[in-house]
């Protein structure tokens, strides 16, 4: 193996760690929050924010850590995130209270906000579109899979085995061994003086604001509900900057987002998509979570080896899309992915019963709708990338990051607030499972949705991939110095 060869396989390594990372750390804390509440002292309240800060520093930061990317160089972002990941997930393992503990899942989301988008670059500007891209992401879409199934397999484990500070302390090693990578991959230390845009300061300020108070009102609603005064001020102080944030970037000469990118039909169409796809997805796994260990009776082990077959799932779907994509096309094979999805969530609708059991109500649904969505990863990567120039490349990655984190937490908020309506907080194992069933109906159709918008939005097989938006096609070079003048680099 040449050297270049070498070091495009660590950059392609530490992408698909940051992105392991960052998936992990969303999903493993769910199983030890009652042995967290237990002692350190949390108050019903207060727990959920165990799993709110994070969201609330991540889905806020998102789109600035994107463009900061761009902005000071992918090298020293994913540096910086690192060590506040790594810090941060230190402290958290070490903490005595539980102000203490929320303070520190703050800042890992604030460690992810940076990595996220970084490892997401590194892909598309390392690989020139084609076969080799479409491994890549592959990979990539595989490794967030893992992740997140990991996350609640060793939630599970570790809690049982060692106590909850070890679901926190897990990460310190991951991200090691990062750094190492990041130092063994040479990315180039800063982008080439003059190529790098400018931060848009009030951009940054608007956007934050907006985003870290849309996720705080859908996160607060859970006890609060969507009618409170508390919610409809913060969800309307979120609209109110979102809509400056908006105006602002219209004149700004070097946007936070360029607006135009959202003209470009494949961009729109993949991050819509991707919205509705994350709102289904996280709130599915959320609920499968509760059904298992508050109606079929499952330990916090059990659980976590029984989202086994739904990581396999995942990893089958992106390979076969690793393959598909450039045969049948984007839009087809969303297609085809979202209808699966669908279908393996109304059999978890179909089969939540009171009396389930692991191979009538988790098994077949996990591994029919895991194959549909790890079909999607491949087809959203490529559309909400393509004909995007290389120093707005952190600005799409952000955006497409960002539509999954809102698309998420407003789902699970949502579908929480449908499945408590219908009987999901009282009434024995059958109301639980009754509302649960119905957040799956809602999942199910949110699915169907995402496939309208890839028919309308997205091009077939045979139609190319332009940008309306007015982005330059970004061209194929190879060399250490690509990254830096700006093209797409084969090696780093």
């Amino acid at each position: 193996m040449n050297d270049q060869a070498r070091l495009t396989r660590w950059v392609l390594t530490v992408a698909l760690i940051v992105q392991f990372l960052v998936a992990l750390d969303m999903s493993v804390v769910n199983v030890a929050l009652p042995d967290m509440r237990d002692d350190l002292g949390f108050t019903p309240d207060g727990l959920q924010w165990v799993v709110g800060a994070y969201a609330l520093t991540f889905g806020g930061l998102l789109m600035l850590g994107g463009r900061l990317t761009d902005i000071a160089g992918r090298r020293r972002i994913l540096i910086a995130g690192l060590v506040i990941f790594g810090a941060a997930s230190l402290i958290g393992g070490l903490v005595q209270s539980p102000g203490q503990l929320i303070a520190a899942r703050a800042a890992q989301g604030i460690g992810a906000a940076a990595l996220a988008p970084g490892a997401f670059t590194l892909i598309t500007v390392t690989y020139p579109p084609g076969p080799e891209r479409s491994k890549a992401l592959g990979l990539w879409g595989m490794a967030g899979a893992a992740g997140g199934a990991f996350g609640v397999l060793a939630g599970g484990l570790l809690t049982d085995a060692a106590g909850w500070r070890a679901v926190m302390l897990v990460n310190v090693p991951i991200v090691v061994f990062a750094l190492f990578g990041v130092v063994r991959a040479a990315l180039p230390a800063a982008p080439e003086r003059g190529s790098a845009p400018r931060l848009d300061i009030a951009g940054a300020l608007l956007v934050t604001g907006g985003m870290s108070l849309l996720v705080l009102g859908v996160t607060r609603t859970e006890d609060a509900g969507w009618g409170a005064p508390s919610t409809l001020l913060t969800l309307s102080a979120s609209a109110a900057l979102l809509i400056a944030f908006a105006l602002v970037e219209r004149r700004v000469r070097q946007p936070l987002l360029r607006l135009g990118l959202l003209a470009n039909r494949p961009v729109l169409g993949a991050n819509l998509f991707s919205l509705l796809l994350s709102s289904a997805q996280f709130a599915s796994f959320y609920f499968c979570s509760l059904y298992m260990q508050q109606v079929l009776e499952y330990g916090a082990s059990t659980t976590g080896v029984a989202f086994l077959p739904f990581c396999a799932g995942v990893v089958a779907g992106s390979l076969i899309g690793t393959r598909a994509v450039a045969v049948v096309g984007i839009r087809l094979l969303l297609v085809a992915g979202g209808l699966l999805g669908a279908a393996g969530v109304a059999g978890f609708a179909l089969t939540a019963v009171p009396d389930g059991s692991f191979a009538y109500s988790i098994l077949w649904p996990s591994l029919l709708g895991s194959v549909g969505i790890g079909l999607c990863f491949i087809p959203l990567g490529t559309a909400a990338t393509k004909d995007v120039i290389s120093t707005e490349a952190g600005m799409a990655s952000g955006l497409l990051n960002s539509s999954r984190q809102i698309g998420g937490s407003l789902g699970l908020a949502i579908l929480v607030t449908v499945a408590a309506s219908v009987g999901g907080t009282g009434g024995g194992a059958a109301a639980l499972a009754n509302g649960y069933s119905t957040a799956y109906w809602v999942c199910a159709g949110l699915l169907v949705v995402a496939c309208l918008v890839a028919v309308v939005l997205l091009p077939g097989r045979d139609q190319p991939l332009a940008s309306a938006g007015g982005s330059a096609r970004i061209p194929s070079v190879s060399g250490p110095a690509a990254e830096a003048a700006g093209p797409v680099s084969a090696g780093g």
